[in-house]
């Protein structure tokens, strides 16, 4: 299966160790955020941004989602980064070191979609796991992104996680009926790894250890 590197964006084997383009790897990652696994839930408001009730009402949305998308889960991070490389590098991160406690295990993390929120640097990016790559753009979520802006401008958090959470809905939704429809044109492509070895995307639920990412 094929996913696209969050440095460079070109396509990557994900057995691959590192990208064959750039040589980024999940090592550069944690080099920044720390190479030991996380243990958090789909909402995590590291920067406070949330009130008590906006809080209840975001856990409810996401999991509403998890309801409408039984083999999928969203989770989003508010948190204020000192020297971020890129919200693109945060979110493939933390989908491989992330332990999602409130999350079944029967949905992986390659089955995830993690909005960051950098509330500082006031910025926001998307990230999902390989196995959406056939149902997922990041053309429609630049567009979820772009819909929600005037929001997290106005430091309306959550009105603008709900915004995401369902134009991304409202994607997934009509990517299902056509894949419906066209089967074949949603199977996931496989290409030939460059070095053969490794894990890039790996499942992380099990033998995890409690630790806050170094923001």
């Amino acid at each position: 299966m094929v996913m696209k590197c969050p440095r460079c964006v070109k396509r990557v084997h994900r057995g691959a160790v590192q990208c064959p383009h750039c040589g980024f790897g999940i090592r550069d990652a944690d080099q920044v955020f720390g190479s030991q696994e996380v243990r958090l839930k789909c909402l995590t408001d590291a920067a406070g941004v949330l009130r008590k009730r906006e809080r209840e009402t975001a856990r409810r949305l996401l999991m509403e989602f998890q309801r409408k998308f039984p083999q999928l889960f969203f989770a989003v991070y508010f948190g204020t980064f000192r020297e971020l490389p890129s919200l693109r590098q945060f979110g493939f991160w933390l989908l491989n070191r992330g332990a999602f406690e409130d999350v079944e295990v029967s949905r992986p993390n390659e089955a995830g979609i993690l909005l960051s929120v950098d509330v500082g640097g006031k910025s926001a990016g998307i990230s999902f796991g390989y196995q959406l790559q056939p149902f997922l753009s990041d053309d429609t979520t630049f567009r979820a992104l772009s819909a929600a802006h005037p929001y997290f401008l106005q430091e309306q958090y959550l009105r603008a996680l709900e915004v995401v959470v369902e134009r991304l809905g409202k994607t997934l939704r009509r990517q299902a009926r056509r894949a419906k429809r066209d089967p074949e044109s949603f199977a996931p492509e496989e290409v030939v790894s460059e070095d053969g070895k490794g894990e890039m995307l790996e499942r992380i639920r099990a033998n995890h250890r409690a630790k806050e990412p170094k923001l």
